[in-house]
């Protein structure tokens, strides 16, 4: 058996978690943030025999796609040090950070 932990955008939880529910496969959904941009992010647990893992990969895969976004820095243009810092800059969001680890045990109480 595997635990599955999934770093996910908030954005594209919701469409991860049903198409995890439609397979029969149920996750524990924590809210976490961090990131480059700070933003919501939502983490899921996801306990699967290990035969299963690359199914749940390639769900994450086609659920959680990157894209890119324009996103302005903290501060107000007349208080930047240089006139460029304070342009929009493109960046990359969404995506996920997969970690798929060993369990030894499973109990549910």
């Amino acid at each position: 058996m595997k635990l599955i932990v999934a770093i996910v955008q908030d954005t594209d939880a919701p469409g991860l978690t049903k198409a995890l529910l439609e397979r029969g496969l149920q996750s524990t959904k924590l809210a976490s943030t961090g990131g480059f941009l700070r933003e919501g992010n939502t983490t899921l647990l996801i306990g699967v025999e290990d035969e299963r893992v690359q199914e749940v990969l390639e769900l994450i895969r086609e659920k959680c796609r990157t894209r890119t976004r324009l996103v302005t820095r903290g501060f107000p243009l007349s208080e930047a040090p240089d006139p460029f810092l304070a342009q929009p800059v493109e960046v990359q969001v969404g995506g996920a950070v997969v970690f798929v680890l060993p369990v030894e045990g499973f109990f549910k109480v």
